[in-house]
């Protein structure tokens, strides 16, 4: 791995290893989705707190002050919308020449494994490789499900991943799921979670996030779980707690508590 490549895979993560993405991009097929409407200011409390952001090039244009930034993971793939009709038909929306106009650290993209797009996006990861490794720039493959949730499951996630970094992703983002020491273990890349399960508290989200952690991943990259919470930085520092200060679900929850109440 050239130098290049690997000073914009550390600038991602913490001193540790460890990393906490925040996502802003929905808005590329949700629109302006609730809490986001206005991005930069949704971020300004809690941008502390993650280790780079996951954002398209619109916003990061038009709402991200480039004077006091995190590192940028570019979302360079779309071409649906929440109202289309098949979320998975996704293609390349951003060239490599844009990417490195705007000194990203890392380009990011979706893989619809199963669907009837998987070809399709696949070879749009391959492609995506191909032209980032001449520059030195990481890709990271998101494994999306579309509207199909029950595809989290670890024997599909572990074969998505796989096929990610078999293709030459460097970081794969996948969603949590129970036994997720297959998904990691088949890995020869860094996983980093996306959401898990639907929660009804914070609790839970520690405890899955937790879970991650112990079998092998390096971090999250979780948006709405944190940004749509009714506190949002309490989230954020909590879940900054397990990711880089090995705290425990109940020790973040407590950190929660605290934040929010304090």
């Amino acid at each position: 791995m050239d130098w290049g490549m690997k000073n914009r895979l550390s600038s991602l993560m913490g001193p540790d290893g460890k990393c906490m993405f925040m996502p802003i991009d929905h808005g590329y097929f949700l629109g302006a989705t609730s809490k986001l409407e206005k991005p930069g200011e949704t971020i300004k409390p809690i941008i502390e707190y993650c280790d780079a952001l996951f954002v398209t090039r619109g916003v990061l244009r038009a709402a991200i002050n480039p004077d006091d930034s995190k590192p940028i993971i570019l979302r360079v793939s779309g071409g649906t919308s929440v109202i289309g009709g098949n979320l998975a038909n996704e293609g390349l929306t951003t060239s490599i020449k844009d990417a490195l106009r705007l000194n990203v650290a890392a380009v990011g993209l979706s893989i619809f494994i199963g669907s009837e797009y998987e070809r399709q996006t696949l070879l749009s990861l391959g492609k995506l490789v191909d032209e980032c490794e001449e520059y030195g720039i990481p890709v990271m493959a998101v494994t999306a499900v579309g509207k199909e949730l029950q595809k989290r499951d670890a024997r599909y996630l572990s074969l998505c991943c796989r096929i990610a970094a078999e293709l030459g992703a460097k970081v794969v983002k996948t969603y949590w799921c129970e036994d997720f020491d297959k998904v990691t273990g088949g890995c020869p890349v860094p996983v980093v979670m996306a959401g898990g399960p639907k929660v009804d508290t914070a609790l839970e989200v520690f405890e899955f996030v937790q879970d991650g952690m112990q079998k092998g991943a390096i971090g999250v990259n979780l948006g709405r779980n944190i940004w749509q919470h009714e506190h949002p930085v309490a989230m954020a520092k909590a879940l900054h707690a397990i990711i880089h200060k090995n705290a425990t679900a109940t020790e973040a929850n407590d950190i929660f508590n605290e934040t929010k109440n304090g």
